[in-house]
């Protein structure tokens, strides 16, 4: 219409123009207002709804994760504990299983514990290698007993058994229970030191004022001639050294020449 009454009215009307053209402003930003109304509300409400969609998403991802952590967390611990555990059993049980190996092997001075009977009674002497085996006896501070040596040394030749003794008095007025350990210097020979009988690691109790002999049988095996590392070794040192055992651990002592 308002196309049609500017081609009817003249062009040299300048109040019609204007109206005219006042008119068509409005019009359009009339339109373009609807049109913006009408298009936030279709793009407003999916948008809120998005994000609620994804906050709720990202909360259901953070309590997974959440109890993911507290499973991972719950195994580690179990795992810790059980080393934990392990290594306090094995902390206790080092002791016994080092001596195990210290007697079977003669590592650190160690004398070989046991002994095959066929063995002794066919080793042959090495008659031209005469050793000196010397005795010491040592005590912890914490001990009470006397104990020393029977002999200072014997001399022996591998292949051949030997007899030494120790003694131990118990001087005080009460029962003592000691526990002895041993060692072989030089440290080489103690794979070939093995002792038959002896009295190490094993509880001794001595009553007040009750004394008594221990002996320790052994040999020198054959092989130690014929190892080089012992070519120039003459002397071999049997060292004891007693503690005084825990309160408690008290065992029978085997019958050692009481007196």
């Amino acid at each position: 219409m308002l196309l049609h009454l500017l081609v009817r009215q003249p062009l040299c009307c300048p109040q019609l123009l204007t109206r005219c053209v006042r008119t068509l402003r409005c019009d359009a930003a009339r339109t373009l207002h609807s049109q913006a109304e009408h298009f936030l509300r279709r793009r407003l409400p999916l948008r809120f709804s998005t994000q609620s969609r994804g906050a709720k998403s990202r909360n259901r991802k953070s309590e997974s994760q959440e109890e993911a952590w507290k499973t991972r967390n719950k195994t580690v611990l179990t795992y810790i504990t059980a080393a934990g555990v392990g290594m306090i059993g094995l902390s206790y049980a080092a002791v016994p299983l080092y001596r195990l190996y210290c007697q079977a092997s003669g590592l650190g001075g160690t004398a070989v514990a046991g002994h095959d009977a066929d063995l002794v009674e066919t080793m042959k002497p090495v008659k031209e290698r005469v050793l000196k085996i010397t005795f010491n006896a040592d005590r912890h501070a914490s001990m009470q007993w006397n104990f020393k040596p029977q002999q200072t040394e014997i001399f022996v030749v591998p292949g051949e058994t030997a007899l030494a003794f120790y003694r131990a008095k118990n001087p005080t007025d009460k029962p003592i229970v000691g526990i002895s350990t041993y060692n072989v210097v030089p440290f080489e020979a103690g794979q070939y030191f093995n002792k038959i009988q002896c009295f190490c690691f094993e509880e001794q109790r001595l009553n007040p004022h009750e004394e008594v002999d221990m002996p320790v049988f052994f040999y020198i095996d054959p092989e130690f001639d014929e190892d080089p590392r012992m070519a120039r070794v003459d002397t071999i040192t049997l060292s004891y050294t007693f503690f005084e055992a825990k309160e408690g651990q008290t065992l029978p002592l085997p019958g050692y020449g009481r007196k």
